[in-house]
């Protein structure tokens, strides 16, 4: 017993002390891409960009939600020609309305990646200089709880909006 003991402590001594000289960071990187003046250019340049066809989709949308209400109020009175029509020209909105929503989504999410992949990149390259700077041995992310004190995100921040 007494020999486990003292080879116990002697594996776990030399690792602890070698822990008490690590120093670790964190970085919250949903917070940099969310607050850092060039994520908020980003973004901002996307919303502008897909403005115009988010406006369109919308548009779509209420005359889909119009036409089904129409169908619903007055798809009694009408004839059964009419009505037929007017079902059909529903579908046809519908499809065209999912078919131009998913090509929204796909052309957003493009363009979103080509824009932060500059982001992430200007990012990375700052948490490197303030790891080389303040001689971290380690900087994570996301992680399930980190002090304040080995938080640098802020640090991060103010490297990119420099």
């Amino acid at each position: 017993m007494k020999r486990l003991f003292i080879l116990l402590l002697a594996i776990t001594l030399p690792a602890a002390a070698q822990a008490a000289d690590l120093k670790i960071g964190f970085v919250n990187t949903e917070r940099v891409f969310r607050d850092s003046q060039q994520a908020v250019k980003a973004q901002k340049k996307l919303e502008k960009e897909f403005q115009s066809r988010d406006q369109e989709i919308q548009k779509t949308i209420k005359q889909a939600r119009d036409l089904q209400s129409y169908l619903e109020k007055e798809g009694l009175t009408l004839s059964e020609a009419d009505r037929t029509k007017k079902q059909r020209e529903l579908a046809n909105l519908s499809r065209d309305l999912q078919h131009a929503q998913r090509e929204f989504r796909e052309d957003l999410n493009q363009r979103r990646n080509e824009e932060f992949a500059s982001v992430q990149e200007r990012a990375r390259k700052a948490i490197i200089e303030i790891a080389e700077k303040e001689k971290f041995d380690l900087i994570v992310e996301n992680v399930v709880y980190a002090s304040a004190r080995v938080d640098v995100t802020d640090r991060v921040l103010k490297s990119l909006d420099r």
